[in-house]
């Protein structure tokens, strides 16, 4: 690796030289470490899957964010192309710090076969 000018190298301020190649000079002394770990566990393919018939319904369950709703409005008009017969019911939970209200939760636990929830920022 090449740098120009002022390079900290080993925790030492390492100075260009005069060299012929315009200050540059070889600091092959840094490493540079990747750091993103090694996955400990075997990559699995999600397999929470709900089979949806027609006339079942999907929550939609924004937590309150910026952007939260918008973002599941998409979702809902994908999943309304995706699986025609399914209707979908949006519910805002209004504040991304308080949890689920018992209402809420009562109504999509009532109305719904599942739920998507979602952050928006």
């Amino acid at each position: 690796m090449y740098v120009r000018g002022p390079a900290l190298v080993n925790g030492d301020l390492d100075r260009p030289d005069s060299s012929p190649d315009g200050g540059c000079r070889n600091t092959s002394q840094m490493e540079f470490l990747d750091p993103r770990g090694a996955p400990v566990a075997p990559i699995e393919p999600y397999r929470g899957r709900t089979p949806l018939a027609d006339g079942e319904t999907v929550a939609l369950f924004a937590n309150g964010f910026p952007g939260s709703v918008e973002f599941l409005e998409h979702v809902g008009v994908a999943l309304a192309k995706a699986a025609p017969g399914v209707e979908v019911k949006l519910w805002n939970k209004g504040n991304a710090s308080a949890l689920a209200s018992e209402q809420h939760l009562g109504e999509i636990q009532a109305e719904c076969t599942a739920v998507v929830a979602a952050y928006g920022h």
